[in-house]
């Protein structure tokens, strides 16, 4: 037992809390991305690998801290993940050389794989009924934390930084947010249980074999959440990662904290209005409200399907909202591209649990490490260097998101959803069936 006696409520606050900074530290580069480049001579291209590889070792990573969850315990993980991200924060503020400076960000990045431990927490002390709202809520107020670097860190560590250690902003910024992740290690660790009864603990722990876990991974349900996830979470870290420099280069834009405002705006829609995208799966579940009638009797899915379409057509307004090279134009389709994410996001993680209720996370652990590779490959499209301006780059992402919303039309029919996570790609039926025939 910690310091004090946890209830389900401290434990959404506590791995919140850990979630929200997790995502601040992740995100810390992308206000700076202008001094850094001028110190390190970086072209836009290389801003852009920079950006990507801020998610490179997510989609292990998540696979991985998700079973070690189950196996040990979310508040030793957690706190494991903390401490060391903090430790290599603070390194990176010493680096002269760039080969350096890029290794030690790369480690600080895995921070983004405390994601699906906090999942795992959060599942082990709430009851299914309330599940998908307290999920939101830790989700969509954890990932706002890139919003909140985008608005403290600038004003914070401004150009005009002078203080104890450095005399530059950026690397005061990186050896201060390291100290503060080494100190919510401490917390976590003290404070944190890992679920509401020994019981719950052990059952957790007796079922997290890896034949279990590669059965699941590989059910058409878990498949299409996972790709979806791509597309929307994916694109939510690689427009966290880019939209500062975006506004910043395609718009003329000099002002730092100006542009790196701009860029919060859209991580404000993605991160506080998840918890929306949630609920109103709940709610069209609860009232077997068809709303997409193409997929009768699926309402989870059809609003899953909706949100998905949603992305798509406001990534092609993205493009049209830069060529018209009005950088408000741009600003307020950014806003709505972060509010589809949200909706998405909260849609697929209202699914998660519904779909698979005896092994949600195992499930979260697939869709949130496989979901970050849109983080990686998305922004080396938005800066690659054929294109013929910065704005094009959206559109060539939205139109490699339409075979994914085709898969997740397949699946979603309801002769095939009712058995989606049972049958799969790979091997027969398992024993984690459906809950019940519909999504009441």
């Amino acid at each position: 037992m910690g310091l004090i006696r946890m209830t389900k409520y401290r434990t959404l606050l506590l791995a919140t809390i850990g979630f929200n900074f997790s995502f601040l530290i992740w995100f810390s580069f992308a206000p700076f991305t202008g001094p850094m480049a001028e110190e390190f001579g970086l072209t836009t291209a290389e801003i852009g690998i920079l950006a990507s590889s801020a998610i490179w070792m997510a989609p292990f990573g998540r696979m991985l801290t998700g079973w070690l969850s189950d196996k040990y315990g979310a508040p030793t993980i957690f706190a494991i993940v903390l401490a060391y991200v903090g430790v290599f924060s603070m390194a990176s503020a010493f680096a002269q050389d760039y080969t350096v400076f890029f290794v030690t960000r790369l480690i600080v990045a895995t921070a983004g794989i405390t994601f699906v431990i906090g999942i795992q927490h959060v599942a082990e002390w709430f009851e299914e009924e309330n599940l998908g709202l307290a999920e939101g809520i830790y989700a969509g107020v954890g990932n706002a934390g890139a919003a909140g670097g985008a608005l403290i860190l600038p004003r914070v560590f401004g150009t005009g930084w002078s203080g104890p250690l450095f005399s530059t902003n950026w690397r005061a910024a990186f050896f201060y947010t390291g100290v503060v992740s080494i100190f919510l290690a401490v917390a976590y660790y003290t404070l944190g249980e890992a679920a509401k009864s020994e019981a719950k603990r052990q059952a957790t722990a007796d079922n997290a074999s890896f034949t279990d876990w590669l059965h699941t991974a590989t059910r058409y349900g878990t498949v299409v959440l996972a790709v979806a996830y791509i597309m929307s979470f994916g694109l939510e870290l690689s427009m966290n990662g880019w939209l500062a420099t975006y506004y910043r280069e395609a718009f003329n834009q000099d002002n730092l904290v100006l542009a790196s405002t701009f860029a919060a705006t859209f991580s404000v829609a993605a991160g506080l209005l998840r918890p929306i995208g949630g609920y109103v799966s709940d709610l069209l579940a609860r009232k077997e409200q068809n709303i997409l009638p193409v997929f009768h009797g699926r309402y989870r899915e059809q609003w899953t399907f909706v949100s998905l379409c949603f992305i798509v057509v406001t990534m092609f307004g993205m493009t049209l909202a830069g060529l018209s090279g009005v950088l408000l134009n741009a600003v307020a389709v950014g806003f709505l591209v972060g509010t589809a994410c949200a909706f998405a996001e909260g849609a697929i993680f209202a699914q998660v649990p519904a779909m698979f209720p005896n092994s949600s996370g195992a499930v979260a652990g697939v869709v949130g490490g496989v979901g970050t590779v849109g983080g990686i490959v998305y922004p080396l499209v938005y800066s690659a260097p054929w294109l013929s301006s910065l704005h094009i780059g959206y559109s060539v992402v939205a139109a490699s998101m339409i075979p994914f919303v085709l898969l997740a039309a397949w699946v979603f029919q309801p002769e095939i959803a009712s058995v989606a996570n049972t049958s799969g790609f790979v091997g027969g039926s398992g024993s984690d069936a459906p809950a019940s025939t519909s999504d009441d």
